[in-house]
């Protein structure tokens, strides 16, 4: 398991590099890191940024966690060099959080639709439709790799919350 770099680290705020080769083995190490870090967590997903390695890897793995009880499950899937075009100009604005913004939510307008691509690890092509909250997973990691953060994306600083405030506008204890 590896420490989450939290926001500040520079590592957050730069453009992580394209991987040239899935079966490297500095690429498996990263990802094997990635997967016991994230397993680690509450996390429904983990960009590599996030554990301080600048590539264009991320893990989608939704699943209901106490920091999101409705998610959809599906097994973790490993993406790198992910990429995608938006289906519908819809956005729907929905609650977000961040292992490197650990204490704050905040509501962060996503696309409700959007086409993938990405290489698998055995270095095949994908492309799948992803929508609603597995949809925004992708977009929030998808922005590590761009050197964004969840923050960045907020319409109105009022639409940022603590996380013990969230929680009780949830109705969570």
């Amino acid at each position: 398991m590896r420490e989450i770099a939290q926001l500040g680290a520079e590592v957050l705020r730069k453009k992580a590099e394209t991987v040239a080769d899935v079966h490297a083995v500095e690429v498996r190490r990263i990802i094997a890191d990635m997967q016991s870090t994230l397993a680690g967590t509450q996390g429904v997903g983990i960009a590599a940024p996030q554990i301080s390695e600048s590539k264009r890897i991320m893990i989608v793995a939704s699943r209901p966690t106490p920091r999101y009880p409705h998610a959809p499950r599906m097994e973790p899937t490993v993406m790198i060099n992910p990429e995608f075009e938006v289906l519908s100009d819809h956005k729907e604005k929905d609650w977000e959080g961040c292992l490197s913004i650990p204490g704050i939510r905040a509501l962060v307008p996503r696309h409700r639709e959007i086409l993938i691509r990405y290489t698998d690890q055995q270095g095949d092509s994908v492309e799948l439709k992803l929508d609603g909250f597995v949809a925004r997973i992708f977009q929030h990691e998808y922005d590590h790799l761009e050197g964004r953060v969840y923050l960045d994306s907020v319409e109105d600083n009022r639409d940022i919350f603590s996380e013990s405030e969230y929680f009780k506008l949830m109705g969570v204890r």
